[in-house]
């Protein structure tokens, strides 16, 4: 008879290891440094930033034709895109449970009231929300312009060689013709977004 202990496959352990893996794998992805933070700590003045928190900046020459649409603000106001001629127009689109657009939100109502002097106007584009969630959401960050009703897509479809679908926060700036002339996908960074609407109120 045979008495030597035989080693059993340690198969917990291994998928407690494969596991872990996995999780650091994770977390460093989570860790991952951003290029928009990366590029402002440089200087280095890019016009553009791959991936997440891109910015985008377009040539007059570049530009497309002038945004068309017309929609509901949440006050029950239409407002036509052709209103935003003689202006620079920031559009921001948002929904109340995006955590990026609450990291954002005072930053852009800041930037809102000190640019309007100079000629530029804010509003915001909500995909989402119903008006007692979007009131609610513009009551806790003290944001005071107006934001378009945008659940059936109306505005976002406007926007569509610009907006991707699941980009959500993105800041488009229109120049005084109506021309999308920056965009922003993701975390508007306020210093970036106040040098791309002051550029464009300059042009």
């Amino acid at each position: 008879m045979d008495c030597e202990a035989r080693p059993r496959p340690r198969r917990p352990a291994l998928a407690i290891m494969a596991a872990v893996a996995v999780l650091a794998v994770s977390l460093s992805a989570c860790a991952a440094p951003d290029p928009l933070a990366q590029q402002a700590r440089a200087g280095d003045n890019k016009n553009y930033i791959a991936g997440d928190g891109s910015v985008s900046e377009y040539t007059s020459a570049s530009r497309q034709s002038a945004v068309t649409f017309q929609a509901p603000l949440f006050n029950g106001q239409t407002v036509e895109s052709r209103s935003f001629q003689g202006k620079v127009t920031v559009l921001n689109f948002w929904y109340a449970a995006c955590g990026p657009c609450r990291l954002e939100a005072r930053d852009l109502q800041a930037l809102s009231q000190s640019l309007q002097a100079e000629g530029a106007q804010f509003y915001g584009v909500n995909i989402r929300d119903e008006v007692p969630t979007a009131t609610a959401y513009e009551r806790t960050f003290g944001v005071t312009y107006p934001s378009f009703y945008d659940r059936n897509g109306g505005v976002l479809l406007a926007m569509a060689s610009f907006v991707p679908p699941q980009a959500v926060p993105t800041t488009l700036v229109l120049d005084k013709q109506g021309r999308v002339a920056a965009r922003i996908l993701g975390v508007a960074d306020k210093s970036t977004l106040k040098a791309l609407i002051t550029e464009t109120l300059a042009s």
